[in-house]
């Protein structure tokens, strides 16, 4: 697909999708900064604190009435990890002019209630608001604590913080219990002060509007932006495989186990060889026609769930099963058995092709959807790619059956957690 990206001003881009489909225009802004444990908590409270209010719409009430007079415009803020960074912002919606009655503009008003949600939240005594501060605080503890309550999602966490330890990519989105729980008002806006100065602001733009209206919009809307000593994007750091396997062990009061296998894959998301991974993990355990699916799962009924996923931006494979607590052996046995059966070769041409045709698809309906390409290009741009996903597809087409091969054979495991039950 068509996109663009431009440097605005001082660690301020614009990736540019112009698209005539939609009925409605999105309009992104991401500060992307690195993750780490003692900021990551104040990150994700202060996004929710600044969508409270700002100078000129000082409470939800006034937001929303700024937002109905948009025509039920939308703006929401987002807390992403993107790789080894944390990415901070709001994402608005609303209609396109194309739509809009009267041909009335509505391209210039949203980015300037976005820009002013960002560089002028309401304040109180030179900090944050205190009764919006402690309702998100709360909020966000309550969001933190809540992750257990998904045991499959509990185990996946537990175990990229046990594969990852000492890296950043352990480090979790919303931040850890302990360090939310000691934030004051005063830290977290120092930190917000800190944020839109020196992080890099990635802004994402799909809709009809020409790309000079869009800078327009844009440079009145962010004209106040502090920018001091910006820091450059950094990418995630590759993970060095244990010499031997680690295995960690958590009790929980739950009548299912969830066993969890974390590989280190030797290929990330710049690596020419990224689309063979892709391929692996689709034949291996990413599609309903995949090896876990269907033998681990429906042949032998070791699991009731088995599945393998990339992260993208980091080099390492995770598979999730939930299993009974006596067939966790078998299940683990079973699991690697599949995948020295990828290492092998051991994979029909039927298997590769409907794995190639599940990628494809996946990509290609991303571009059916702006918040799928919002967040596509959000990760492109943290990452320092610029590949769009049609161009992606056109490489998982012609990659190769040796390839595919090739790319399970660096897979080497590194980590496995078991959550096991109180009996």
């Amino acid at each position: 697909m068509e996109a663009t990206r431009i440097r605005l001003a001082e660690g301020v881009h614009l990736t540019y999708l112009p698209a005539r489909k939609f009925k409605t225009s999105l309009l992104s802004a991401q500060f992307v900064t690195p993750l780490r444990r003692e900021t990551a908590g104040a990150n994700a409270l202060l996004a929710a604190v600044l969508r409270r209010g700002t100078v000129s719409c000082p409470d939800m009430g006034a937001l929303s009435a700024k937002m109905d007079n948009l025509y039920d415009a939308s703006i929401d803020y987002t807390v992403r990890k993107k790789g080894e960074n944390q990415c901070v912002g709001f994402v608005a919606s609303f209609i396109d002019d194309r739509y809009a009655p009267g041909g009335e503009r509505l391209l210039e008003p949203a980015a300037a209630l976005l820009g002013e949600l960002i560089c002028d939240p309401v304040t109180y005594h030179g900090r944050f608001v205190p009764e919006y501060f402690e309702s998100e605080k709360t909020n966000l503890l309550e969001a933190i604590r809540s992750l257990i309550n998904d045991k499959r999602d509990w185990a996946d966490s537990r175990l990229l913080r046990a594969l990852c330890d000492g890296e950043a990519y352990a480090v979790p989105r919303l931040g850890d219990e302990e360090t939310v729980d000691k934030l004051q008002a005063l830290k977290v806006y120092t930190q917000y002060r800190d944020l839109i100065s020196t992080a890099p602001l990635e802004i994402i733009y799909s809709g009809s509007a020409d790309l000079e209206r869009v800078k327009q919009a844009l440079a009145a809307a962010f004209a106040t932006l502090p920018r001091e000593e910006v820091r450059v994007i950094s990418t995630a750091a590759p993970h060095v495989c244990r010499e031997s396997v680690q295995h960690v062990e958590d009790v929980l009061d739950v009548t299912q186990g969830k066993l969890a296998m974390g590989f280190r894959t030797g290929i990330d998301a710049w690596d020419e060889d990224y689309p063979a991974l892709m391929l692996l993990n689709a034949v291996y355990g990413g599609t309903t026609t995949s090896k876990l699916f269907l033998n681990v799962r429906e042949k032998l009924s070791l699991c009731y769930y088995a599945s393998s996923g990339l992260m993208k931006y980091k080099d390492v494979m995770l598979v999730s099963s939930g299993v009974e607590f006596s067939k966790v052996g078998q299940a683990q046995d079973e699991i690697l058995a599949q995948l020295q059966a990828c290492k092998d070769g051991g994979f029909t041409d039927d298997e590769l092709e409907w794995a190639r045709r599940s990628v494809v698809s996946t990509l290609m309906t991303t571009l059916d959807a702006q918040s799928r390409l919002e967040d596509y290009w959000l990760g492109q741009a943290a990452a320092g790619l610029t590949e769009a996903p049609d161009e992606l597809a056109q490489r998982v087409e012609r990659t190769t059956r040796a390839q595919v091969q090739a790319a399970a054979q660096k897979l080497a495991l590194d980590t496995v957690y078991f959550l096991k039950g109180k009996e």
